[in-house]
């Protein structure tokens, strides 16, 4: 039997400009009803996932990703108890957000239950088997009707919401409209608050900053984030949005303490420097966010 070639594995981050990475062998590769999906393994990334053609996540290169998605809200907010991740299904944001010793219950709800399959076989590294951690709950089915029907019936609340969502296009380009964003702080408890990413400010200019300008619209606290994710290509935005948290009011120290209280294991990235350090906006963002 021949093994095949490593490739050189593409993905556009404009119409102008790419970026690749090289010597990658196929492990999996398929079509769900949703979405495209591919497994690959390579030198540098270990194995990662793809859908649709755009880089998900790696196992190493995640925590650039997962622990700056997390962390800096989870810190921020002094107890978190129940949390809430639309999407998410490769693990690694549950994995974060369960090693905070209040958290009781994770809602993940992903709309593509491969993902998981997909996770569970490939990406052990990734989730560290949060995907079977009792406080986990999963449900394979649409975040916006979870969110505007399933969890109010419940009447379900969430110190923390996270979307952890592919880009906005498709089937997720509706999880990112100031109406949905409405939907979610409705179901945050008082001193809630909801972390998301928002895209690369250099390369998508006009949807970081609508993004962020809707975020501005829902609620009085914004705080944009930006961290470089090598399996992005680019420096990549996120934000915390809350009615009342401002992570800008822990100091560097105070996270540390926190950080310690909580007994937060294996940080590769975030700590109390980065915590202040992911919000200072270069003047450009600063131009193009009108911050």
């Amino acid at each position: 039997m021949n093994t095949p070639a490593p490739q050189r594995i593409h993905e556009a981050l404009h119409d102008e400009a790419g970026f690749f990475f090289y010597g990658a062998a196929l492990l999996d590769a398929g079509q769900t009803p949703y979405q495209s999906f591919e497994v690959w393994n390579s030198p540098l990334l270990g194995t990662f996932f793809r859908l649709d053609g755009a880089f998900m996540t790696s196992e190493r290169d995640e925590f650039f990703y997962h622990e700056n998605l997390i962390h800096p809200a989870a810190i921020t907010h002094p107890e978190p108890r129940n949390a809430l991740i639309i999407g998410g299904g490769d693990g690694g944001a549950a994995e974060e957000l369960l090693k905070h010793p209040s958290i009781e219950h994770v809602s993940l709800v992903e709309l593509d239950g491969k993902v998981i399959e997909i996770a569970r076989t490939h990406l052990q590294a990734v989730h560290r088997g949060a995907l079977d951690n009792p406080r986990l709950r999963i449900h394979v089915t649409d975040g916006l009707n979870f969110v505007r029907q399933t969890a109010p019936r419940a009447g379900e609340r969430f110190d923390l919401i996270i979307l952890d969502l592919t880009d906005p296009v498709g089937p997720a380009a509706e999880l990112y409209t100031e109406a949905f964003l409405r939907d979610c702080k409705a179901l945050l408890t008082p001193g809630g608050a909801m972390t998301l990413h928002v895209g690369a400010p250099f390369f998508h200019p006009d949807r970081v900053r609508q993004q962020i300008a809707d975020l501005d619209q829902v609620f009085h606290q914004v705080t944009p984030l930006f961290v470089h994710i090598p399996l992005y290509g680019a420096l990549w935005g996120m934000a915390i949005a809350s009615d009342t948290l401002d992570p800008l009011a822990l100091t560097a120290s105070e996270v540390e303490a926190r950080i310690r209280a909580r007994g937060l294991a294996e940080l590769q990235y975030y700590n109390g420097n980065t915590h202040h350090a992911l919000a200072a906006l270069p003047n450009y963002i600063r131009q193009l966010l009108g911050r």
